[in-house]
């Protein structure tokens, strides 16, 4: 599996959802899904971020450009994991997170699939 990082980032809205709700779960190396929310009236190329069930809030409006337009293809080898959680922080950066591209499939010209 090749893995490329992509970009790391505080969890933006953290403080309005559902993290309160799960904090306890969350550990360094938890797994995390993206969603689009193409019908969000605030930002166009929103992406939330989501464990499990829990809504957790989104990628920053700084940084979601890209997972919006690689989300809107289908692309979907996405490997996010939290990186840092720190709940002496305010709400807005007690949890950062890490996301790399990964490609299970064995590319000789270094492309991602």
């Amino acid at each position: 599996m090749k893995r490329e990082h992509l970009a790391n980032f505080n969890i933006a809205g953290f403080t309005y959802y559902e993290g309160t709700l799960c904090f306890q779960e969350l550990k360094i190396g938890t797994a995390l899904n993206l969603v689009l929310e193409e019908d969000n009236k605030y930002d166009a190329r929103a992406v939330i971020i989501y464990f499990g069930g829990y809504k957790l809030g989104y990628i920053p409006r700084n940084e979601n450009r890209i997972f919006h337009k690689l989300l809107k293809i289908g692309f979907t080898n996405f490997d996010i994991r939290i990186q840092r959680i720190d709940p002496t922080e305010q709400p807005e950066n007690q949890m950062q997170v890490v996301v790399h591209l990964v490609s299970t499939k064995d590319d000789k010209q270094g492309n991602l699939s």
